[in-house]
């Protein structure tokens, strides 16, 4: 009963990147040897320099494997596996430069076959796994390496789970039946099957099965016992995935504690050397950034007072990690009659109390907003008005990454706000990078729980580098 597709496809993928690894270095040996006719610094034959290479390329598939681009939590996230893709090839041409340094052998005839030989195997390897994604979705499109599940529980993650894995030719997956349903109902005319217990499930569909999902523990310990034998001996994949879906959040230890084997759950992935790390980068991007930035923000400040008598900056108290209130700093962009009013506020002040409701039902967004400046509006399409709030980053305030700094009263009737201040609110964050006008306050804030509780190093690089692409469209600007 066991699925060997993915292994197929990890094998496939294997085999892919190494020849288009070959064929990379291949012709970027003939670009700069046999087409170029600029002389080169090292003659080295093209069967000497062939050999190296398919004795050294095996180490970047080591080095592919080792970053998580055979997993399926990788391969599957296309923005991800390219940035991965990036960082292993460049960890292995050091890896070859440091082989020839080591045994004082020649390996490349001329620096630009570096240049090339990168350039071409990202553009290759990214090319075959773009062209592999698409043949394996065609495929499942014909019913050709599904999984067939069998989801045991009655709760809401059943339904969670459902929609997630539907439809089956973009998931892999097509659940084929249910046990349970009594106490969360689910849909009779649904194309998966419902069963009353676990061994009507097995009679009808058994044969076909390759991964059982339990989404909840039977009070009766024989019964738990009875799926997961089933699933040994029958060589079916099984996962369980807990009812309540907040208890295995953000980061998990297993440990002996006091002779017994315990789960420990955190608030957030981002505890112990990550902390560290994170505010590290905090200081060292934050303080780059603002030296760079400084030179405009004076242009900036000189620009805010000629448009509009006033201060410069606009200070707000805002909620950081552990409910901490703070004064978040912003260049002015508010006229000045109306300058610290909420938009309820300020809207009925001006006299067009009709658009806060639109305001608020926008993303807090409206086009031609009577309450911004000249200078103001243009600070807020390419988010320049942020600018000063690098100086909260360097104080410790913010994180250069993280969940929206809200005001005490946007987040005092969220039931979820100590999730979302478990860490450093941010500078940007992945509320920001994925629509933030387009996606209402509780999606949003879903969107920063999220970020908390599965937080990585490498997410806080790809949200920097959306938040920059964003900037530049000026998409999701307020």
């Amino acid at each position: 009963m066991k699925n060997s597709s993915s292994l197929v496809y990890n094998v496939f993928l294997v085999i892919g990147d190494f020849l288009a690894l070959v064929g990379a270095f291949s012709i970027a040996y003939i670009l700069r040897v046999s087409v170029s006719h600029v002389r080169i610094s090292t003659p080295i034959t093209a069967v000497d320099y062939l050999e190296t290479f398919l004795i050294l390329l095996p180490f970047f598939i080591l080095f592919f494997a080792l970053l998580g681009l055979y997993t399926r939590e990788i391969y599957e996230q296309r923005f991800k596996e390219m940035g991965r893709l990036a960082v292993g090839v460049f960890i292995g041409i050091l890896f070859i430069i440091s082989y020839g340094y080591v045994l004082n052998k020649p390996i490349f005839p001329a620096r630009l076959v570096i240049v090339y030989g990168y350039i071409l195997a990202l553009l290759l390897i990214i090319g075959f796994r773009t062209v592999t994604h698409w043949g394996r979705h065609i495929l499942f499109r014909f019913n050709k390496g599904i999984n067939n599940v069998l989801i045991v529980g009655d709760t809401n993650v059943t339904h969670q789970l459902i929609k997630l894995l539907t439809p089956s030719e973009n998931s892999g997956y097509r659940v084929l039946g249910v046990v349970g349903g009594v106490k969360h109902p689910l849909k009779q005319e649904a194309s998966y099957a419902l069963f009353s217990s676990f061994e009507q499930a097995i009679n009808k569909i058994g044969p076909r099965l390759h991964t059982i999902i339990q989404t909840e523990l039977y009070s009766d310990e024989a019964k738990n016992s009875c799926v997961l034998t089933f699933s040994q001996e029958n060589h079916v994949s099984y996962r369980f995935v807990p009812g309540n879906s907040e208890l295995f959040v953000g980061n998990i230890d297993v440990e002996i504690f006091r002779g017994m084997p315990v789960i420990e759950v955190h608030q957030t992935a981002l505890v112990g050397w990550g902390q560290i790390v994170k505010r590290a980068t905090d200081l060292i991007l934050g303080s780059l950034l603002l030296i760079i930035s400084s030179p405009f923000m004076l242009l900036i400040a000189i620009a805010i007072k000629l448009d509009d008598q006033g201060p410069v900056f606009f200070q707000q108290i805002r909620l950081t990690r552990f409910d901490q209130k703070f004064k978040v700093y912003k260049f002015r962009t508010n006229r000045m009659n109306i300058n610290g009013m909420s938009p309820e506020e300020a809207f009925e002040k001006l006299g067009r109390k009709d658009l806060a409701e639109a305001y608020r039902k926008n993303g807090d967004f409206i086009d031609h907003d009577p309450r911004i400046t000249r200078v103001g509006h243009f600070l807020r399409k390419t988010s320049l008005d942020e600018l000063p709030q690098l100086f909260n980053v360097i104080k410790g305030d913010l994180s250069m990454v993280g969940p929206r700094a809200l005001i005490p009263e946007e987040l005092a009737l969220y039931s979820k706000r100590w999730a979302i201040l478990s860490v450093r609110s941010g500078l940007t964050g992945l509320a920001q990078v994925s629509g933030r006008r387009n996606i209402s306050f509780d999606e949003r804030r879903q969107l920063d729980i999220y970020y908390v509780q599965n937080w990585t190093f490498w997410n806080d690089l790809v949200i920097l580098a959306k938040t920059v692409w964003a900037v530049l469209r000026q998409k999701g600007a307020a």
